[in-house]
């Protein structure tokens, strides 16, 4: 029995939002993406997009209208992360609260049963999606070598939670 239904993703992918294929956004009917930042898009630590996120971005927003939401405050690193990928962001968004995502999806003019949350954490990225009655995406982690800083024990301690509450997390295309 699950006892917290807001904490259900949609889609767990079980990969990278790399992963995230046209198709699969044509499957779930998705017409706009918010995406989490840090260990989302890039590890956290990192100040700019890789190149195959870079890629991924411009083959993603040619089919879709894309938007970063990010609890992170720093203007300077998610500033320089947004030029990167060329794409509009709020920061500080407090997630779960859908005060940004809810301005997100509205610059978006799409209806938010079909924007897609696209983010690695249960407890702010799904709750607040959910919480805005949109699609939400759980993906794994983008990690790297250079990032020394991870958030993987917290993930961990969040997903023994989830999955206590009867939140399934199995991966599912």
């Amino acid at each position: 029995m699950q006892l917290f239904p807001l904490l259900q993703p949609d889609l767990v992918l079980g990969a990278s939002v790399l992963d995230l294929t046209p198709a699969i956004l044509t499957k779930y009917q998705i017409e706009g993406l918010v995406l989490d930042v840090d260990d989302t898009i890039v590890p956290i630590g990192i100040n700019i997009a890789q190149p195959d996120t870079i890629e991924w971005i411009e083959q993603t927003r040619q089919i879709v209208p894309v938007w970063l939401v990010t609890n992170n405050p720093s203007q300077v690193r998610i500033g320089a992360i947004a030029d990167s990928l060329s794409l509009p962001y709020f920061l500080s968004a407090a997630k779960p609260s859908r005060r940004k995502l809810r301005q997100a999806v509205e610059a978006m003019s799409v209806a938010p049963a079909r924007v897609a949350m696209v983010g690695d954490r249960v407890f702010t990225d799904v709750l607040a999606g959910n919480r805005m009655g949109m699609f939400t995406i759980l993906i794994e982690p983008i990690v790297c070598a250079e990032s020394s800083i991870s958030f993987n024990l917290i993930r961990k301690v969040e997903f023994a939670i989830a999955r206590l509450l009867g939140v399934s997390l199995t991966t599912k295309k």
